[in-house]
């Protein structure tokens, strides 16, 4: 599959068959993650692969930023939430944490540092999809809460710019649709 027809044929498919993922397969999404372009080449991306039981560390991450939202729940009712908050992290056979670690260097902006980590997301999704596997980068308010970071064993600067769960497709593709890139551009000549 070349680039243009990746770009084009690639969806969100949060809906995965429990089918394991050869770990060369993950692994190869991971390396093309590195290739994204970044400033200074300070690539500050790294990555939390979690499979099988490894997931649980996610689900505990989900669990906890839960439990602190949730004041006004209690008893059965609470530790059904929490369970149901736990399984988020075993929707697919793979789950991958991109993180953000921004440079030091006082060259580099980190908004730059945050986008390069996005641009190595983008990278994993398409690589995924070029190897017949599905993917959906997930975000939200408990990947950025405190006790998510802590639950993964993260720094307080990093950042955590999305959780790419990834299986084999247990549905079609949708058909894809988009604004033609001419009603968004101006030219300036």
């Amino acid at each position: 599959m070349d680039v243009e027809e990746a770009i084009r044929t690639r969806r969100s498919i949060g809906k995965v068959k429990p089918d394991a993922v050869d770990k060369t397969l993950i692994q190869n999404l991971l390396d093309a993650a590195t290739w994204a372009p970044c400033h200074y080449h300070t690539e500050p991306w790294k990555f939390i692969v979690m499979m099988g039981e490894g997931r649980s560390k996610l689900g505990e991450g989900y669990a906890r930023v839960c439990a602190e939202t949730l004041t006004d729940v209690t008893g059965e009712q609470l530790q059904e939430r929490l369970a149901k908050e736990r399984q988020k992290a075993f929707r697919a056979p793979v789950v991958i944490a991109a993180v953000c670690t921004p440079s030091d260097d006082p060259r580099v902006a980190r908004v730059e540092e945050l986008a390069a980590a996005h641009a190595a997301v983008q990278n994993m999704l398409l690589s995924a999809h070029a190897c017949g596997l599905a993917s959906i980068w997930r975000s939200g308010e408990p990947m950025y809460h405190p006790l998510m970071k802590e639950s993964l064993g993260l720094d307080a600067r990093d950042e955590i710019v999305g959780l790419v769960y990834i299986g084999y497709p247990d549905i079609s593709p949708p058909a894809g649709k988009r604004t033609p890139a001419a009603v968004k551009t101006i030219w300036l000549e």
